[in-house]
Parts: structure tokens; C-alpha cells; sequence
């Protein structure tokens, strides 16, 4: 008896995991395409140059927007039904894009970028499904195992966009494409979950009573610091990541250096995560999140040691990988640790709203570090290099107001141990 108590049967979680591993390689693939290709395909279409990542923003917008209603939609009918919502999104968004690419409409690729976008919001749901069937031990590896799934992905999507981007002779329509079949055949896996079916239809219990309100669930501190942490992680590291390639080329490097920098740096965000739900469970949640933190600060601190050793305006490539892995290794470890923050902190009957309103506020600030990227990079100072230095400059105060709500939250009496 103490024996099982003391090792839980998570049997059943770790298939989830290993479905949602998959689904993250394979479905999840199809947004570093995009992020490869969206910018350039604006950049073919939009009449105005400064439009040009607009296509990108959509996405992130579009994941904002749907949060709050896919994650209450799921609480009822359940994940799965979710999960092909998302399928079926993404590739009705890279239709509409590819339609759009191929009459030369600027604005239908933005409606396809919005249907992506919920595509995006339907994939942030899977590390909160693998920890559904979990055990309380087990919630942090599995939320860790599910987002290194990405580091597949990140591979996969890169490589198969070389082998299509080029098939037609309208730009990128090959990719688009690609992504449609990616969709279809990516969401029979979802036929492999064994998750909970859902609230809607099942007789009455305990659980919604129990229920906390939205204006009581937004004053428990933990919650409160979870947000907070992750919407200043994601949006950081997309602040810094977006303008990264413009820094490099404006520099005075290739593009090549600009494509090896940022896959170091993908590298550095998933990696870690074969080992980050290990370290959560052995040195606490709110010192995984405050050490994600203190890299955070280190990576713009070595972008800025870059900048002021820099010569003839060219900082060293050895500064940008040292800043940019270190941007990774420190989103890993800030948004992995609120997300498992988050999943303690909520009860099951509150996990559609609580999850819903967690993701609306993480991508509704990283909506806008993509839109401000730009304009720090390209409107702050006369050489790239200005630009450069504003994009980490520009991280200090959400990075002290992070910090200041771990303090916070570290001062207040335990109310329980998480």
C-alpha cells in the first residue's frame, strides 16, 4: 500500500506524453516553416516594406484571440475534440495562404496567418493535456518531455521546407502546401489519446461547485507570478529572436550566419527539456523560474558586452550565439517552470478558464514584443548596431518586474509546497 502511494502508476500519462511528443514533431513542424517563410512572403506582397512580418503577427494574434474559447471548449467536450480543431484550422489557414500566394493578395494571406494562429493556440495546449492523467510527481517531466518535442520539430520543419519551398514557381506555395498534408495526416494521432472526455453531458459533481471565480482566480498569487513569468519569458525571448537576423545581416554577416545563430538558439529552447522537469522536481519550481530568469538577463547582458567590444559597428558571431543560447536555455527553464506552476495551482473544474486566460495574456504581450521588435531594430539610431542594442536594452524592466513577483511571491506565508 505505502508503496504504491509512494510510486503512482503514470502507465497511462506517459502514452499521452509519448502522442503529444509526436504530435509536437510532427503537426508542431509546420511553425518554424512559416516563421521561415512568412516574413518573406509578406515581403513579396505587402505594398509597404514595413508590413512585410506582419503575416507573422496575425499568427500570434490569432493564438491570443483564441485561447479564451478553445480552452473552456476543450473543458467540455474535451482535448481531442480541441486538438482537431486545431488540425483542421491549420490547414484551412495554409490553404487560404496558399490561395493567397497564388493570386498575389496580400490580405488573404493575413486570413490564412489568423487560422494558423489558432492552429499555434491548439499546440500550447498540449503540455497542459500531458498533465491531465499525471501524478502530481510526474506533471513536471511530462510538461518537459512534451515541450522537447519541439527540438523535433525544429529539425523536421526546416528540413522539409529546403525540399518544398522551391516546387512551384509561385514562391513558398510549396510550403503551404506541405503544411496542408502536415495537418491531415499529423491528427490521427490524436486517435491515440486516452484523456478525459470532457465535463459537457456528465452528471453533476463536486468539482464545478468547487469552482473559483475569474476575479478570485486572478488574485491567488501563485497564478498571478505563473503569468507573469511566462508572459515576460515567451515575450522576451520573441523580442529578442525576431530581431536577430536583422542585427546579423545589418552587421555586415551572410544570412547563412543569421540561419545557424537562430538554430543554435532553438536548439538551446528545446534541448533542455529532456532534463528541465528532472531539476523542477529536485530544486523546487521557483528556483527553475528564477534561474530562467537570471539567463535571461545574462543573454542580454553578453549582446551588449558584443555591442561594446564591438569594432567598426561588428560585434563578434561569438557574441550573437552567446546571447542567443543563452535567450533559449533561459526561456526553457522561465516558461516551462510557470507552466508547471500554473497546472498546481488551479483545480481540475478551473483548468479551462485558468489555461485559457493564461495563454490570452502570454501571446497577447508576445504580439506585441513582435510587433515592437521591428521598430526597436530598425527605428532606434542610424546603424544596426543602435538597434541591436536598444531590442536587449529593452529587456531590464520586465525582466525586474518578473523578478520582483518571484520575491514576492517567495515572502508570502506557504500555503502549500509547490
Amino acid at each position: 500500500m505505502t508503496d504504491a502511494t509512494h510510486h503512482p502508476d503514470d502507465s497511462r500519462a506517459k502514452r499521452n506524453v509519448a502522442v503529444l511528443v509526436a504530435a509536437q514533431a510532427i503537426l508542431g513542424a509546420q511553425m518554424p516553416m512559416i516563421f521561415v517563410v512568412g516574413g518573406l512572403a509578406g515581403k513579396q506582397l505587402a505594398s509597404n516594406i514595413c508590413w512585410a512580418t506582419l503575416p507573422i503577427s496575425l499568427i500570434i494574434f490569432g493564438s491570443m484571440t483564441t485561447a479564451p474559447w478553445l480552452s473552456p471548449f476543450m473543458q467540455s467536450y474535451g482535448r481531442r475534440a480541441g486538438f482537431y480543431i486545431g488540425a483542421l484550422a491549420g490547414a484551412l489557414g495554409a490553404a487560404i495562404a496558399a490561395y493567397g500566394l497564388y493570386i498575389g493578395s496580400f490580405t488573404v494571406l493575413l486570413v490564412g496567418s489568423y487560422f494558423t494562429g489558432i492552429y499555434m493556440s491548439a499546440q500550447g495546449f498540449y503540455r497542459f493535456a500531458a498533465t491531465d492523467t499525471a501524478s502530481d510527481s510526474f506533471k513536471p517531466k511530462a510538461i518537459s518531455y512534451v515541450m522537447a518535442g519541439g527540438l523535433l520539430s525544429a529539425i523536421l520543419g526546416p528540413q522539409l521546407n529546403k525540399i518544398v519551398e522551391g516546387s512551384f514557381v509561385v514562391p513558398f506555395l510549396g510550403t503551404y502546401l506541405a503544411i496542408i498534408v502536415l495537418n491531415l495526416i499529423g491528427m490521427a494521432l490524436f486517435l491515440a489519446l486516452d484523456l478525459p472526455k470532457g465535463t459537457r453531458g456528465t452528471a453533476q459533481t463536486a468539482t464545478p461547485v468547487a469552482a473559483r471565480t475569474r476575479s478570485q482566480l486572478l488574485r491567488d498569487p501563485n497564478i498571478i507570478v505563473a503569468m507573469i513569468v511566462a508572459l515576460v519569458a515567451y515575450s522576451l525571448m520573441n523580442l529578442v529572436m525576431t530581431s536577430t537576423p536583422l542585427a546579423v545581416v545589418g552587421c555586415g554577416y551572410a544570412l547563412d550566419d543569421a540561419n545557424d545563430i537562430v538554430s543554435a538558439h532553438v536548439l538551446a529552447m528545446f534541448a533542455p527539456s529532456f532534463f528541465t522537469g528532472h531539476l523542477i522536481v529536485r530544486f523546487g519550481v521557483k528556483t527553475i523560474m528564477a534561474t530562467g530568469l537570471a539567463i535571461l538577463a545574462a543573454a542580454g547582458l553578453a549582446a551588449l558586452a558584443g555591442v561594446n567590444l564591438a569594432e567598426a559597428d561588428q560585434p563578434s558571431l561569438i557574441s550573437f550565439y552567446a546571447a542567443l543560447i543563452l535567450l533559449g536555455l533561459g526561456w526553457n527553464f522561465g516558461f516551462i517552470g510557470a507552466t508547471t506552476l500554473l497546472t498546481a495551482s488551479h483545480t481540475a473544474g478551473e483548468r479551462g478558464v485558468v489555461q485559457g486566460l493564461n495563454d490570452m495574456v502570454v501571446f497577447g504581450s508576445v504580439t506585441m514584443a513582435s510587433l515592437a521588435s521591428g521598430g526597436l531594430m530598425n527605428c532606434s539610431g542610424g546603424v544596426p548596431i543602435e538597434g541591436w542594442s536598444a531590442v536587449n536594452i529593452a529587456m531590464a524592466p520586465f525582466l525586474a518586474l518578473a523578478g520582483g513577483a518571484l520575491i514576492w511571491l517567495a515572502l508570502k506565508p506557504r500555503t502549500a509546497a509547490i
